[in-house]
């Protein structure tokens, strides 16, 4: 391959030239992304001032197509945004009539947007709606979390919401089938105290739809857990002969592990341990298995000592 050298000369007239191009086109970018034009863009909408005493259904997307005048540079940056935008649109109309048209809004919308971009027309120009019966309705309060606990520790006791309902009001088909609302997730790690904040309720997604209130204070309960042995004596059932029936051991050794709080008033009056007779009766079983019961959901039973029983029927 032929290697053309250049004198010390050429190669400067050579840059020379390269940088006047560089400069030529940058010169023609900057000039012809400064002019203006006319682009599309998707927004979505959010409604305000909705209607106080009316349901409504919209009958079209919550996207609307915007036709914005506006530098080059506008049209570029929008073409890289991440996100789309959104506007925001007024309602008040609704309380004369069944749809919304954007060209009174023009000026407002215009007032949401970016510096130097103008909003020439919206895209459809008018928002039909379809009202319903409005219900309101209470429901309970769904707290949903994501806690760590340091080894250790844990939840003794059900957790307190003030209030423990939210008010739903919105239209009687879209809220008939709500049986709770949901908290916003609460998330924390290492937690080794009782935790007391305030907890939002997640957003409404459909704009007739409301609630109250929106935030609501929580207390969950922690403490240390610690285990503790309980001997609970054993019962039979379904023994609807009533056999005579001679367990071995007649007791169960439970470890628990139970917060500290609670260790000196949990005893074996808060479990129950069972054996089904019925399974040597129909399947001929020559041990029973120990069925433990306790009401306490916050106790973690960590064994049961025997987990099978030996047994004697006497007829």
């Amino acid at each position: 391959m032929a290697i053309i050298k250049l004198s010390i000369i050429e190669r400067k007239k050579l840059s020379i030239f390269f940088t006047c191009i560089v400069l030529a086109v940058s010169a023609w970018l900057f000039f012809s992304l400064s002019q203006k034009y006319e682009y599309k863009v998707k927004t979505v909408i959010t409604f305000t001032n909705l209607p106080n005493n009316k349901a409504f259904y919209p009958l079209q997307s919550d996207t609307v197509i915007l036709d914005i005048e506006g530098t080059g540079w506008q049209l570029l940056f929008n073409k890289f945004k991440a996100s789309s935008n959104h506007i925001q649109v007024d309602l008040a109309a609704l309380e004369k009539q069944q749809f919304v048209t954007f060209k009174p809004q023009l000026k407002d919308i215009n007032e949401q947007i970016s510096f130097n971009q103008k909003v020439l027309q919206v895209h459809p120009e008018t928002l039909f709606f379809d009202f319903a019966a409005r219900k309101v309705k209470r429901i309970p309060i769904k707290f949903v979390s994501d806690i760590r606990y340091k080894k250790q520790f844990g939840q003794y006791k059900p957790i307190e919401l003030k209030p423990s309902y939210v008010t739903v009001t919105g239209p009687t088909e879209q809220i008939k089938n709500i049986e709770y609302w949901q908290t916003d997730t609460f998330r924390k790690k290492n937690v080794d105290n009782t935790l007391s904040t305030q907890i939002y309720l997640k957003p409404v997604s459909e704009p007739n739809i409301s609630i109250f209130p929106n935030v609501v204070e929580m207390n969950l309960p922690v403490d240390e857990l610690t285990e503790k042995i309980i001997q609970v004596p054993l019962k039979v059932k379904n023994n609807p002969h009533y056999y005579q029936v001679k367990l071995i051991p007649e007791v169960v050794s439970l470890t628990i592990l139970v917060a500290l709080s609670d260790f000196a008033s949990i005893s074996s009056e808060n479990f129950s341990a069972t054996v089904d007779l019925s399974l040597w009766e129909k399947m001929g079983a020559n041990k029973l298995p120990v069925n433990i019961k306790f009401e306490n959901s916050f106790i973690k039973l960590q064994r049961i000592a025997p987990q099978q029983v030996d047994f004697m029927v006497i007829k």
